[in-house]
């Protein structure tokens, strides 16, 4: 029984892992966000609807805004999400750190709505009305220790300039964005996650992108590139380019990247003649999924996950996945989906077992 109420507890405090849980259940630009519970930092989900705003009120002897709540339990945290609110509310606490305001309808940024606070570490604006010509340059830019910026479902039609040099991961995905500030970039160089999905980008100029040399996520899918972009940072191992109308594929698309991991370039039209050879021994992952391949491209050996599903591939190939067949010379690749082409289980040749010899699921 005291086994029992002890894991029972440990599931009630959410500390079912010692350094970080992720909050899988709200969209924050499509990758979750990382609680690390070590640091000490909040839960993103609202208290609004859990607790009477009143009683933290009356047992919280800290000044906390008529429209936020402040709960005790996270004294450096302000909710002031859904609220209908039109602007940041005045005087907020200067003992602020994390500052919570999705889901409103708030419109401008200026450095007058955030001068006394100067410690801030996670600005949440998702779900506003911000636009770019109500953004005033100083507002995040004097905000040093900012380390989340996120500005998901807004009007922006540019990405802010002057953003604080020790920003970690900032999220603009479903925009309007079309621009890229000159050296919006040049100093974050600790910026490792940078979200510009569902927005217009159509070209990527050199030095765009400059500063960026720690950058592990880009996201550059739902947006209105005709060309894989070049001038990327060579630090990225994450990058997604789904639902873009690439007319193709060349085989030095993606030189430059010497640790690229997980590739996604679903739903962008590629056709097998304009395809090359994807010779990059880093690739882990590969999306090629709902296009118009017609065969199974060249991949290397060391790929591990190959998602073809919903293309018009009608034979299945053993020389795309090895070029040889031997003790050491095999495919490592784990899953392999090719379901939803013109093909079926029987049309694989009867020795793709010996190239394959350490998948675990296919999907014909």
């Amino acid at each position: 029984m005291a086994v029992l109420f002890c894991a029972m507890l440990l599931l009630l405090c959410g500390c079912d892992t010692p350094d970080a849980t992720a909050v899988i259940d709200m969209d924050y630009g499509g990758v979750p966000l990382w609680i690390n519970r070590l640091l000490g930092e909040p839960s993103v989900l609202s208290l609004q609807g859990r607790i009477d705003p009143g009683w933290f009120r009356a047992n919280n002897p800290q000044a906390c805004p008529e429209q936020c709540d402040c709960p005790i339990q996270w004294p450096t945290s302000l909710y002031c999400d859904h609220r209908g609110l039109q602007h940041i509310p005045n005087r907020l606490p200067d003992r602020t750190e994390y500052l919570f305001l999705q889901g409103n309808n708030i419109s401008s940024l200026s450095s007058s709505m955030l001068a006394n606070i100067t410690g801030l570490r996670w600005l949440i604006l998702d779900n506003n009305q911000l636009q770019s010509d109500k953004l005033e340059q100083a507002s995040l830019q004097n905000q040093t220790e900012l380390r989340y910026f996120f500005a998901n479902r807004n009007h922006l039609t540019s990405v802010p300039s002057a953003l604080p040099d020790g920003l970690r991961q900032l999220r603009l995905a479903h925009n309007n964005i079309s621009s890229i500030r000159e050296g919006a970039f040049k100093n974050l160089r600790n910026l490792t996650l940078l979200l510009l999905q569902g927005n217009r980008v159509q070209s990527i100029a050199e030095g765009d992108l400059k500063g960026l040399v720690s950058l592990n996520l880009l996201d550059l899918s739902g947006n209105l590139f005709s060309t894989v972009p070049r001038h990327l940072p060579p630090s990225v191992q994450q990058l997604y380019l789904s639902n873009n109308s690439l007319s193709g594929l060349d085989e030095d698309s993606f030189d430059g990247f010497l640790n690229l991991k997980y590739l996604r370039l679903s739903h962008c039209g590629l056709q097998s003649p304009g395809i090359r050879v994807f010779n990059y021994s880093s690739l882990v992952e590969l999306d090629l999924s709902y296009n118009k391949l017609t065969t199974i491209p060249t991949v290397p050996t060391t790929l591990q996950y190959l998602y073809l599903e919903a293309n018009e591939i009608q034979e299945f190939n053993v020389s795309s996945f090895c070029r040889e067949v031997g003790p050491l010379s095999y495919s490592r690749m784990k899953i392999l989906r090719l379901d939803g082409n013109k093909m079926t289980y029987s049309q694989l040749p009867p020795d793709w077992v010996y190239c394959l010899r350490v998948l675990q699921t296919i999907y014909v």
